[in-house]
């Protein structure tokens, strides 16, 4: 398995896996980060992609001391279920 590294556009992240590159845009204001959309390609599908994307979100989220309101279906799921990042949400 590849090392990923998280990446912050401004308006994306982005992690690199095996070539390609998952992503969640968001959007951040007053403290609040607004997950909008996560993607994996359909190569990294069932590899845990997103849910590497995700662990790495909410611990940039938590280093930034930001809650987090995940708009994505699959973002909303994945933070009602974590027990290490389920505090963040919002």
């Amino acid at each position: 398995m590849d090392k990923s590294t998280l990446r912050d556009t401004g308006d994306r992240y982005e992690m690199d896996e095996q070539g390609l590159t998952s992503h969640a845009d968001y959007r951040l204001k007053d403290g609040v980060l607004y997950i909008d959309y996560v993607f994996a390609p359909p190569a990294l599908r069932g590899t845990g992609a997103s849910d590497r994307l995700m662990k790495a979100i909410g611990a940039d989220a938590r280093a930034r001391g930001l809650t987090i309101t995940p708009i994505c279906g699959y973002a909303a799921t994945w933070l009602r279920r974590s027990s290490e990042f389920r505090d963040l949400l919002n």
